[in-house]
């Protein structure tokens, strides 16, 4: 359904309003902040898109004619469901910007999304913020189905269906116990020995695992894994019990390293930088307190 050229626009059919309840169109050209040539001149074109008069001007001011009278009635029932819509969008807007849906991979939730979090809290005190977590892959599905608002991965590249903006760098490292042979290394491993290694990993979907086995595709490939872990506690875990080589995010293992708990053994032949990326549906830009969060993550830099 198309709405006919011929219908007045609401500033006019406010003022038409106004000036059969004021009796004068001065005075309702003064009552909205207009002049009265321009109110004058919005009468005449009401008039001609209309096709008759609508109003009886004389000395004593302005009427509306019969037809004036009817269309001023019709004008009323149009303004009062523009008020209706008005109030709804903004009932719609209130409840967007009142709430935050966001789901991350276990490295940003664990190790960025806090202070992410306390800032928003800082800007938007009364916005409710729902953080799951979950693998990369996991998270790419809820944000395609609408799940969440905004989402944040690891991984060389944005997931299909999603557009994304690179909001940190990350970098993977291997760890061992102090009491593995690899701590003793100074020139850290090959990359052929870490690919003909069972390792202790993440399971396959996560960020971290992704980019490990692209790094290790020229090499032979990642060997079957010692042990499957679903989170970044029990990798650590396993390291610092001995249990074999893990492979992590330099975030989730700057404490452990620090105090000796764990060694890092480096891998000169590969690049295990990777980007952490918030990721939305395609066509649809963070609008509201996602926005908001994707700016405090980005830190000045725009939004591709």
């Amino acid at each position: 359904m198309s709405v006919s050229r011929r219908v007045p626009e609401l500033g006019a059919l406010e003022l038409l309003l106004a000036i059969v309840r004021l009796g004068s169109v001065g005075r309702a050209a003064a009552e909205l902040g207009v002049t009265q040539p321009a109110a004058s001149a919005r009468v005449r074109s009401m008039e001609r898109l209309a096709g008759v008069a609508l109003l009886e001007r004389s000395p004593r001011g302005s009427r509306p004619t019969e037809a004036g009278a009817l269309v001023a009635e019709w004008a009323r029932q149009v303004l009062d469901a523009a008020e209706a819509l008005d109030a709804g969008l903004a009932a719609l807007r209130e409840r967007r910007d009142g709430r935050l849906r966001v789901v991350a991979s276990l490295t940003v939730a664990e190790y960025l999304m806090p202070g992410w979090l306390v800032a928003l809290k800082g800007v938007h005190p009364d916005v409710a913020v729902t953080l799951r977590t979950a693998n990369s892959t996991a998270v790419a599905e809820q944000v395609r189905d609408g799940e969440a608002d905004l989402g944040f991965v690891e991984g060389v590249r944005t997931p299909a269906g999603l557009h994304g903006t690179v909001v940190a760098a990350d970098r993977l490292v291997v760890v061992v116990s102090p009491a593995h042979p690899w701590a003793r290394r100074r020139s850290g491993v090959t990359a052929g020995e870490l690919a003909g290694t069972p390792l202790v990993l993440r399971e396959e979907g996560s960020g971290t695992r992704e980019v490990l086995d692209r790094a290790l595709a020229a090499h032979g490939g990642t060997a079957a894994p010692l042990l499957q872990l679903a989170s970044t506690t029990a990798l650590k875990a396993a390291a610092v019990s001995g249990a074999g080589p893990v492979v992590v995010s330099d975030l989730a293992v700057t404490d452990e390293l620090a105090g000796g708990r764990l060694i890092a053994v480096p891998v000169p032949e590969l690049d295990l930088s990777r980007p952490l990326r918030a990721v939305w549906p395609a066509g649809h830009r963070p609008a509201g307190p996602a926005r908001e969060l994707l700016g405090l993550t980005r830190q000045g830099r725009p939004l591709d």
